[in-house]
């Protein structure tokens, strides 16, 4: 993944300054209050530092949105510079706090940090630094696959002939935000016990690397007894919807988000893909997966059937020809955020943009709308 961004000042530039810039990571895997003894639970790793002012090599290709950078502010004091993330390195999450945690939140975060510098070998002091936080996202492969994830698994009885089994399959292997997951249950009862209800769960499940710990958390659930019960002899097909999104978690502790800058603009976590022949513990940062579980209660003395399939949890691809891909409608509190003196001025400075200035056009609704 490649990140472009331009710089612009209207500080004098000489031979006794420059700009540099500098991209790091933090990997937070532990709560401040635990730290004891000088032990931190967080690791920062600078990923690429350069010297963007003077610029020591040009930038071969601009993209269109450096284009209006430099149009807009000038060539004289608009530099563009080009940064590529490292392989494998990991994206954006972070895990929500509860109520009671202080300090920042765990998960991993980028930021690209600016600063003015007499020495060449200087990092910057705070009054000379802007910090820009950024995410890094992860996106879906361009074809969704031809492959409908399945799990069938029976369940027999100590005191009692027969069995029941379960059949779970989804209609597809990658799932977009936003997206319905559909399941199609088949539960077959060859049994002399019964199924009470039936129970549908999306699981998010987490694992952090570092420190070898892993847990799950559902996203999405419900409980059903339509058919039920479903008595010996009897068999049951229905097909469940099941709809995972952030805003369905909120406050709740230990979700896994893709990279907390806004709350109107926060998804659940991706699934992490894994690069052919590596496995979870071969990843840094925090690792996510998906799957559908679905229980079956078959009374007090026969237990539970339990099964799990999974699937990937994904943003498209921006060069995906999906015809299934909706677009993202734009959050209706935004403008009402917005103070009207504010409001005229916004107006008045893209009155005479063209439509290709959209993305400007964003970045000051959403600066506007957080004052």
């Amino acid at each position: 993944m490649v990140k472009f961004i331009s710089v612009s000042t209207n500080v004098k530039i000489n031979n006794l300054y420059t700009f540099c810039f500098q991209v790091s990571t933090t990997y937070r895997y532990g709560r401040d209050e635990d730290e004891v003894m000088g032990v931190k639970f967080s690791k920062e790793m600078v990923l690429d530092r350069n010297q963007i002012v003077p610029p020591i090599k040009e930038v071969s290709e601009l993209t269109p949105i450096q284009k209006k950078l430099m149009k807009k502010f000038g060539s004289s004091n608009a530099f563009p510079f080009v940064f590529h993330f490292p392989a494998n390195s990991p994206s954006s999450v972070t895990l929500q706090p509860g109520d009671d945690d202080s300090g920042k939140p765990l998960g991993v975060e980028y930021n690209i940090r600016t600063y003015v510098s007499d020495q060449e070998d200087d990092r910057g002091n705070q009054r000379s630094t802007i910090v820009l936080a950024i995410k890094k996202l992860q996106y879906a492969p361009p074809t969704r696959g031809q492959r409908l994830p399945s799990s069938l698994i029976s369940k027999g009885f100590t005191f009692s002939h027969g069995k029941i089994s379960l059949e779970v399959t989804l209609d597809r292997e990658i799932y977009y935000h936003g997206e319905k997951v559909v399941a199609t249950i088949v539960v077959s009862n060859s049994s002399r016990k019964s199924v009470k209800n039936i129970k549908v769960y999306v699981v998010q499940h987490t694992e952090i690397t570092m420190v070898n710990a892993q847990f799950s958390k559902f996203v999405a659930s419900l409980e059903t007894r339509e058919g039920c019960p479903i008595t010996p002899g009897a068999a049951f097909t229905k097909q469940f919807y099941l709809v995972p999104v952030a805003s369905s978690n909120k406050d709740r502790r230990g979700i896994a988000l893709d990279g907390r800058l806004k709350d109107d603009d926060v998804n659940l976590a991706s699934s992490t893909l894994i690069s052919e022949g590596r496995g979870p513990s071969d990843q840094t940062g925090i690792v996510i997966s998906y799957s559908v579980r679905v229980k079956l209660n078959c009374g007090t003395l026969g237990g539970e059937l339990v099964t799990d399939v999974p699937f990937k949890l994904m943003h498209p691809n921006p060069a995906s020809n999906d015809s299934t891909v909706q677009p993202k409608q734009p959050q209706k509190g935004v403008l009402k955020k917005m103070k009207s003196s504010d409001r005229m001025k916004y107006q008045k400075s893209f009155a005479d943009d063209d439509e290709d200035n959209i993305v400007f056009e964003d970045f000051a609704r959403l600066r506007l709308a957080d004052e």
